[in-house]
């Protein structure tokens, strides 16, 4: 029922948005109400999946976000643990999450102004769009900026551990004979992709936990919007 709600009364905000009329719907919900439901509720996730990716062990300690050793090192790991030196890469592996966490704040003011600047087409898109549309719109919409925001922090951080610049060493030789991905040619890069992949899944999971308990947010608007 909920799931229904959600589209009915979105959808009639799309639609009388795109026709400038501002009359209420058959739910009693009018449908400025509708659309600034769905602003609230990405508003409401985006804080929500910054705050949780952001904090300590955000990225390292949660399976579905945490970030692994790029493919190249992995390999190398499995040798350095026969020979009793695998430390490094353990050590590596808690750095490059550590770096996605720290990364994270650069992100609250980017998300909040997609969702400002929302359009017509944007919500008819978060509709229609099936379980990934919401990581769909962020990713459209700030997926460029949010790696320009992160690469820097990502960088100073890896930039601190030896084993992370020797891979960026050898990784550009290694990707020129095609041995690893050319995008992971710097371990910055690919902890700064795989940090965005990690936020946008967040950013789903942190709205659909919105949807499905509008009351437990303490909004009145996402009660009335959402809890039918």
């Amino acid at each position: 029922m909920r799931a229904k709600t959600w589209k009915n009364c979105l959808l009639v905000a799309a639609v009388a948005l795109a026709q400038g009329a501002w009359a209420l719907d058959l739910a009693g919900i009018s449908q400025g109400e509708a659309s600034a439901g769905l602003k609230e509720t990405l508003t409401r996730a985006s804080s929500a999946a910054v705050s949780r990716l952001g904090a300590t062990d955000g990225f390292l300690n949660s399976p579905k976000v945490r970030i692994p050793l790029p493919d190249g090192l992995k390999q190398a790991k499995s040798a350095m643990k026969l020979m009793g030196k695998g430390d490094e890469f353990d050590k590596l592996e808690v750095s490059i999450n550590r770096a996605a966490e720290a990364a994270m704040p650069e992100a609250k003011q980017l998300l909040v102004d997609a969702v400002r600047n929302m359009s017509v087409q944007d919500a008819k898109g978060i509709l229609s769009g099936g379980d990934d549309a919401v990581t769909q719109f962020f990713r459209n919409k700030t997926e460029g900026s949010l790696s320009k925001k992160f690469l820097p922090v990502v960088k100073n951080a890896t930039d601190r551990v030896g084993l992370a610049r020797q891979y960026n060493k050898l990784a550009g030789q290694a990707a020129s004979f095609g041995v690893i991905k050319g995008e992971d040619d710097k371990i910055e890069n690919y902890v700064t992709r795989k940090a965005l992949d990690g936020l946008f899944l967040t950013l789903a999971e942190e709205e659909r936990a919105i949807r499905q308990d509008p009351v437990g947010t303490g909004s009145a608007l996402l009660k009335k919007v959402f809890g039918g």
